[in-house]
């Protein structure tokens, strides 16, 4: 059951959304709380740390949508925000997507449109979660994967499991955010975290749209990779969504004057795959290693903002699904000859 915190000081709401939702809510697939400003709805979040959606006006008296909108950021980062606003309130609606707010509907409120928007986002808030669990298990089983656990867990065969490798056939991608090393020497650290934090949950999005996952963070970049069929496909439809998404969000953040584009790198083909890092340490990542990720992270250093780059091994294999150009060759870190590459256009 997703539970959605309803904040608008208009008296009649409550009655309006428990009227226009009493199916779902007899159901038991929504279950409504309401607040009517900023500072009862942090109240009631206290009270309900369980929220998965925030549904917030903008313009509310002791706190408005905007300052809630902040806080929640701070407070809690799998919380997502819905914000309301009329059509002609563009300022405001730019400045609740660049504090983060997930989606917004507008005034007058239209219904339908409102659940769509809702269980978009509910999704969107359960793949997050799912995301942090998955992470949250890993982290625990590298941190104490010792014999005592291994027996408790199921003795060898577990272990084996742990400690299997194999080669697969898979597509990474490593996406960097251009210009945010030297834009970041400018900045105060919490900016540069939280700004930071901000594009990655929109670049992970995608990801997971995508049916891929992210391998690891690393800096300013994320290594994702795909799996199963038709990997390199959607790898690339999520570099596509990525930087269209990037592209769109607000030219000038909070008034720093950052305007951010990636440059990314998209290779395929066989690597292995496999627990690695340190028994001494206990500390293990699962990842893909090989020629083929190190070869997709030069690409991505061989681009220029807002580029997507592939091999020509890759272009073989989605030239007639999508429109490519050829950039020439480059000379790659530890490659004899010289690499044919291409850029994804659409």
């Amino acid at each position: 059951m997703a539970k959605i915190l309803v904040v608008d000081d208009e008296a009649d709401l409550e009655s309006l959304i428990k009227q226009k939702f009493r199916q779902k809510i007899r159901e038991r697939k929504y279950e409504f709380l309401f607040a009517i400003n900023g500072v009862k709805a942090l109240e009631e979040l206290e009270l309900h740390p369980d929220v998965d959606v925030v549904l917030s006006d903008i313009n509310m008296p002791e706190m408005d949508g905007l300052t809630l909108l902040s806080k929640l950021s701070e407070q809690n980062n799998l919380l997502k925000s819905v914000m309301v606003s009329a059509y002609g309130d563009m300022e405001n609606i730019r400045t609740a997507m660049n504090r983060g707010a997930f989606d917004f509907v507008t005034k007058p409120v239209n219904f339908e449109d409102l659940e769509l928007t809702m269980e978009k986002t509910i999704k969107h808030v359960g793949q997050l979660r799912e995301t942090m669990k998955a992470i949250k298990e890993n982290n625990i089983l590298r941190m104490y994967v010792d014999e005592t656990v291994l027996n408790f867990m199921g003795g060898q065969e577990f272990e084996s499991s742990l400690t299997k490798s194999e080669t697969v056939d898979a597509t990474v991608m490593f996406i960097d955010i251009s210009g945010f090393t030297a834009f970041s020497e400018s900045q105060p650290p919490d900016v540069v975290v939280k700004l930071l934090n901000n594009y990655f949950d929109i670049m992970v999005k995608e990801i997971l749209a995508q049916e891929g996952y992210v391998d690891k963070f690393i800096g300013d970049a994320i290594m994702a990779v795909f799996r199963g069929d038709f990997n390199l496909d959607r790898a690339i439809d999520a570099a596509l969504a990525v930087r269209k998404t990037v592209n769109d969000l607000p030219k000038e953040n909070a008034g720093i004057g950052y305007a951010p584009q990636v440059t990314i790198g998209v290779n395929c083909g066989e690597m292995i795959s496999g627990n690695i890092g340190s028994a001494n340490l206990r500390r293990l990542d699962f990842t893909v290693i090989g020629d083929t990720v190190n070869t997709a992270q030069r690409l991505q250093s061989a681009g220029k903002a807002n580029q997507i780059i592939i091999s020509e091994a890759a272009y073989q294999r989605i030239k007639e699904s999508f429109h490519c150009e050829p950039v020439g060759e480059v000379m790659l870190k530890n490659k004899m000859n010289p690499v044919m590459i291409y850029e994804v256009i659409e």
